[in-house]
């Protein structure tokens, strides 16, 4: 991972308007991956969209922490299930061709 892709925490909440606090909470729900350098703490810019889609369901809709923690875990979930659908999807077309 590159420094360059590291954007400081603190700019982050500057221009998202919301909280350190609530980056923390989210690393604490191992929502998002922070990194630390020199005593400084750092998203990696892939992580910003995610930031932002928690934070409009925390702020907007008012879903709290362990909502939206149950939310992505099941968004998850849907996901390999999709990508094993597919697999399989691929392994089927496979035989059929036979």
């Amino acid at each position: 991972m590159e420094t360059t892709d590291l954007i400081e925490v603190h700019v982050v909440c500057k221009h998202y308007k919301i909280p350190e606090t609530f980056i923390n909470t989210l690393k604490e729900f191992e929502l998002i991956e922070l990194t630390v350098l020199k005593n400084e703490f750092f998203i990696h810019r892939t992580e910003l969209q995610k930031v932002e889609k928690i934070a409009r369901l925390h702020y907007d809709l008012e879903i709290n922490m362990e909502g939206i923690d149950a939310i992505y875990n099941l968004l998850e979930q849907v996901n390999t299930l999709k990508k094993e659908i597919t697999n399989l999807n691929n392994r089927l077309r496979l035989y059929e061709d036979l």
